[in-house]
């Protein structure tokens, strides 16, 4: 039950940090939105975003979106082909799907981070501070979540 919590605070600490997990259908707002979307939209309303900066930073989650889509595809292949390795027991084939799905990942980390920090730089100095604050304590409760899984092994 601890590591079930533990993992959904990290996934969550982790949408939150970047603030760029994938977007609903449309763009920021519209749609139907998921966990990750709902928790953006709720981390730009505390920033007060303006309607300009709004904008803004749809087209750049849409543009980060567009971006990370291939990459996407390219993984899900990549997990297929690391399953078929592991069920082969074939060594060379493990550690080439490893290398390749570490590559993928550091590619959509880069997506990421680029979006993010676009998104940044979009922002009031106030905005930026008060969102480093949000980030601050969601690694504050990320770091408590992780001291109540290693006690509970």
């Amino acid at each position: 039950m601890r590591r079930n919590l533990v993992g959904l605070a990290m996934a969550a600490a982790l949408a939150a940090g970047v603030l760029v997990a994938q977007t609903a259908q449309g763009g920021l707002g519209q749609g139907k939105l998921g966990p990750n979307a709902n928790l953006r939209q709720r981390m730009m309303k505390n920033l007060n975003l303006t309607d300009a900066q709004k904008a803004q930073a749809k087209t750049i989650f849409q543009a980060a979106k567009t971006a990370a889509a291939p990459v996407r595809t390219q993984l899900q292949e990549n997990r297929k082909a690391l399953a078929a390795a592991i069920k082969s027991n074939s060594a060379p084939q493990i550690q080439a799907a490893a290398k390749a799905a570490g590559a993928l990942q550091a590619q959509l980390i880069e997506i990421r981070s680029t979006a993010m920090a676009a998104v940044y730089a979009i922002l009031t100095p106030d905005q930026q501070a008060k969102l480093d604050q949000m980030q601050a304590k969601i690694r504050q409760l990320l770091q408590q979540y992780r001291a109540l899984g290693q006690t509970a092994d």
